[in-house]
């Protein structure tokens, strides 16, 4: 199905649009929610070390808003395509350097099983879902920034 602007607002895409929104709200609740309590629930797998409580509190501040945007761009993921594409990249991106960081250094190995596929699982998760271009052109008013990284589908 292609996607359409309706007169209420959004546009709609199909059935695989509903997995897309889903999607989204679990990243975005997990970034919101879920960050800060792991890094003390599991700190082996979520806490550097040496500890830094304000690294802590600004790496669950960041995830926090994004979380937030997140939540919001499932309402309508077709028009916030640049924010879940820029989820993916960074994501993909941090997982890597923490990756590196856990190899380099054998004390913090336990990062390969925590933090970093944590991130991969949900880059995974929105790059399957989401589309790198929108199917329609952007309505009046709408800028087409979506396909910036998204590699074209």
């Amino acid at each position: 199905m292609n996607s359409v602007t309706n007169s209420s607002g959004p546009r709609v895409r199909g059935p695989e649009d509903r997995w897309l929104r889903i999607t989204l709200r679990v990243v975005g609740i997990s970034f919101l929610a879920g960050v800060y309590p792991f890094i003390h629930l599991w700190p082996a797998g979520f806490r550097w070390q040496p500890g830094q409580s304000e690294y802590e509190q600004m790496i669950a501040a960041i995830y926090a808003v994004l979380g937030i945007f997140l939540i919001r761009a499932a309402r309508d993921p077709l028009n916030h395509l640049s924010l879940v594409w820029f989820t993916v990249w960074s994501s993909l991106a941090h997982a890597a350097v923490m990756a590196a960081a856990a190899v380099r250094n054998s004390h913090q190995w336990v990062h390969l099983i925590g933090d970093v596929p944590a991130l991969l699982v949900a880059a995974a998760a929105l790059a399957a879902l989401a589309p790198r271009q929108p199917k329609a052109p952007p309505g009046p008013g709408q800028s087409d920034t979506s396909n910036w990284l998204g590699l074209g589908r």
